[in-house]
């Protein structure tokens, strides 16, 4: 169950600032779609501000789709990938960030893999990493043991079974103490996604989510998820407590949306518009 009170009140003086500076770095040619339901899953969770970081090409397109984000247009491959020269800008604009996602969308592009394997080591502030930042992460999976703080990781079955050398079907046979033991050897924080996703902390604390549907089996559900933890994050939330409410209210959206259109046919877009609505009825559970 998941305890009630997590979600961080506002005062009455409260301005965008005290909410939450986020950066997403997310995005290529051809998966753009995930850099968006990234950054709206950030905003519609209460970040105050949100900037996506995307390769130059995605811009006008981002520019119409996303109206209240703001784009920071970096350096790009030949493929429309993000390239290694953004290296330099990328460390500036993180440094005055309060949480940060890397991954969505990235492309599996040798020379984007590159730039998220050097970019982790330098990043000082409370960081999710998902998607094709996972798959880099695959390559060299010692670096977790070199970043300077513990980070959030966002594996399904398939990319936690690339992590850690196993197949899929074995990481579902034993989904809690696989994210259990991950998360005390790296000192990261895994949700482990997938039916009644886990939620493992650095200190083996586990969290077990039972909010979601099998209607939820939709592309880009994830990056949604994404952006909805790396929101907390930026409303000063703890890594753990970021990932365990995130998960909830993810999956709570997922419900909410399959009760008005029924599960098949639900889609990301679908669980946005529901996410107030979700912290509504989170928020109603804490006592008066």
């Amino acid at each position: 169950m998941i305890p009630a009170g997590l979600f961080p009140p506002r005062s009455p003086q409260t301005h965008k600032g005290d909410v939450g500076r986020v950066f997403i770095v997310a995005g290529s040619v051809g998966l753009s779609g995930a850099a968006a339901l990234c950054a709206q899953g950030a905003l519609r969770i209460g970040a105050g501000l949100v900037t996506l970081g995307i390769p130059r090409s995605l811009h006008d397109s981002m520019a119409a789709k996303l109206t209240e984000v703001m784009l920071r247009v970096l350096p790009e491959t030949q493929a429309g990938s993000l390239a290694l020269q953004a290296l330099p800008e990328l460390m500036a604009i993180v440094e005055s960030m309060d949480a940060v996602a890397l991954g969505p969308g990235l492309s599996q592009n040798p020379q984007t893999k590159t730039l998220v394997s050097r970019l982790l080591p330098k990043v000082t502030h409370p960081l999710v990493l998902d998607a094709d930042g996972l798959n880099a992460l695959a390559e060299d999976i010692g670096l977790l043991k070199k970043l300077p703080l513990p980070i959030v990781i966002t594996p399904h079955p398939g990319e936690m079974a690339r992590l850690i050398r196993q197949s899929a079907a074995e990481v579902q046979r034993d989904r809690q103490r696989i994210a259990v033991e991950f998360a005390k050897r790296y000192r990261v924080v895994v949700v482990l996604k997938g039916h009644q996703t886990v939620v493992a902390d650095v200190d083996g604390s586990i969290y077990v989510n039972d909010t979601g549907n099998p209607g939820m089996a939709s592309g880009g559900c994830g990056d949604v998820l994404t952006g909805i933890i790396v929101g907390l994050l930026g409303q000063r939330l703890s890594l753990f407590d970021a990932a365990r409410l995130g998960v909830y209210l993810h999956g709570l959206t997922g419900d909410l949306a399959a009760s008005v259109r029924g599960p098949i046919g639900l889609i990301a877009s679908d669980l946005l518009d529901r996410i107030p609505q979700a912290i509504r009825q989170y928020q109603a559970l804490s006592p008066s």
